[in-house]
């Protein structure tokens, strides 16, 4: 039997087909199949919760020596990730140390015993990754963005076992992110999962790369069983947000995180401000909370049960409400048209604006939320006057 499942895509429309235990994605009517293996079938938990660490870049075999040696004591570590080849914005920057570096990480695998993971970009990178034994891949954001890029890799990895993780594309673009993860699933690759390093904005934010929390959530949605590890490093830029941007994620469900580890964080080559010591990330993971997925008390259950009926209700009653707002504002529309009034009224929009964020403070609730309901009531009070006038 198939079951078809809406994805509430903002970007676009994307529908997902179940079919026994494989996922079929549309996207306007082109329909792609994916097989996701279970994560534990791959990659096995060393910690709650699951950890890749290492350190931004391979500078030096000492240096990856000395962090392998001190994230082994942790004993937490599933994964050590390392860049090998560095995408820089700016050129003359360290841009890493290329195959040398593969040489050293395959010494780090015989020595301490490690999987090792790195950030493949094009074609060459990939053969001499799995040339020198790199048990996973990462596809990085810069890379993502290039659908010729991750063909090239796609490319490669047909007839080729090995996990691939893709990390969203520089800018929030589901459809790339998605398309990036079904290139490497039509190679033959099964091992998948999606990494979630934030979305880079314009203007100033606290963030390095802005979470935007329902882009992964909605990837999640279209594919449940699709890992998604976070990568508080990208999105936080410095050391101080990492320990809440981790805690976010875990409380958000995701499978697991890649933190940027160096045993001196303040001689780093690259991006030192965003780097932990080895004993500051095992403060970190100590420090989380794990949650449940789902409750196993009965006492809970039936409790949460009660409480999303009654949120139920509450929904029921303002989609009722939206009915009668729709058609008011069709009437609105009509007498606007009727005497020749034009759809957009600055002063209105300012006044609702104004008193709606008024009220929201005054009961208690984010101005902020309010203030966005808002502005999609007014686009959908647009689409419906417009639709009115032009009958």
């Amino acid at each position: 039997m198939i079951k078809l499942v809406e994805g509430f895509n903002f970007l676009n429309t994307i529908k997902r087909v179940i079919f026994g235990s494989k996922t079929f994605l549309s996207f306007n009517c082109l329909l792609f199949t994916m097989t996701i293996s279970p994560l534990n079938t791959w990659l096995t938990s060393a910690s709650e919760p699951l950890l890749i660490a290492g350190p931004c870049g391979a500078e030096s075999l000492e240096q990856l020596q000395q962090t392998a040696k001190d994230l082994k004591y942790l004993n937490k570590v599933s994964l050590f990730r390392a860049g090998v080849w560095k995408p820089r914005t700016r050129p003359n920057a360290f841009e890493g140390k290329g195959e040398e570096a593969l040489k050293w990480l395959a010494e780090i695998k015989k020595e301490f015993g490690f999987k090792i993971t790195v950030e493949v970009a094009n074609a060459q990178h990939t053969e001499l990754a799995l040339k020198y034994g790199i048990d996973v891949l990462w596809i990085g954001a810069r890379t993502t963005v290039n659908p010729f890029s991750v063909q090239e890799i796609a490319d490669v990895l047909k007839g080729v076992d090995v996990p691939v993780m893709v990390k969203n594309p520089i800018h929030a673009d589901l459809q790339l992110w998605v398309g990036a993860i079904e290139r490497i699933s039509n190679s033959g690759i099964t091992k998948l999962a999606a990494i979630h390093r934030g979305f880079y904005v314009y203007g100033k934010t606290k963030y390095r790369n802005k979470p935007m929390w329902q882009l992964p959530i909605e990837l999640r949605t279209l594919f449940p069983e699709l890992p998604i590890i976070c990568d508080p490093s990208h999105i936080s830029g410095n050391r101080e947000l990492i320990p809440s941007v981790a805690q976010k994620a875990l409380d958000l469900g995701m499978n697991g995180l890649m933190i940027e580890s160096h045993y001196n964080p303040s001689i780093a080559l690259s991006d030192a401000e965003q780097q932990l010591t080895p004993t500051q990330l095992g403060e970190l993971i100590s420090k989380l909370i794990v949650r449940k997925q789902r409750a196993s008390d009965n006492a809970v259950i039936d409790k949460l049960a009660e409480l999303r009926n009654i949120i139920d209700e509450v929904d029921e009653e303002l989609i009722n409400v939206l009915k009668k707002r729709t058609q008011i504002i069709e009437e609105i529309g009509n007498y606007k048209k009727e005497h020749h009034i034009t759809i957009f009224q600055l002063e209105r929009w300012q006044e609702i604006l104004r008193t709606r964020a008024q009220l929201a403070e005054k009961l208690g609730i984010s101005r902020n939320h309010v203030e966005k309901i808002c502005q999609l009531l007014h686009e959908e009070s647009i689409r419906i006057q417009n639709g009115v006038m032009n009958k």
